[in-house]
């Protein structure tokens, strides 16, 4: 079994208040799970209305399914023009890591 996460860094275009945060990240969160079953959530910067902490978490039987996975998650992401990415964290476990 291999458990993958992702962490993405995101700036917000032109946001405001936090309210106007929720309405840009609920709907990319809802389509991050919906198109490649993953778990997803925001995890950080609860407070800043400019920025989001993503956190995508996927769990397979295959190293290379879980790779591709998070690949496509980053990607999808990366092309939403009303944000910026501003950094993006993996990590892998496998049957080998303690």
């Amino acid at each position: 079994m291999y458990v993958g996460s992702l962490e993405l860094d995101l700036l917000l275009g032109d946001v405001r208040s936090l309210k106007q945060k929720r309405s840009a990240v609920r709907p990319l969160l809802a389509e991050v799970r919906r198109r490649f079953d993953v778990s997803v959530a925001e995890a950080g910067h609860l407070d800043l209305h400019r920025r989001a902490l993503v956190g995508v978490a996927v769990v397979a039987a295959d190293a290379a399914h879980v790779r591709d996975v998070l690949d496509r998650c980053e990607r999808l992401v990366a092309e939403r023009p009303e944000l910026e990415l501003l950094s993006a964290r993996r990590r892998l476990i496998g049957p080998d890591d303690e």
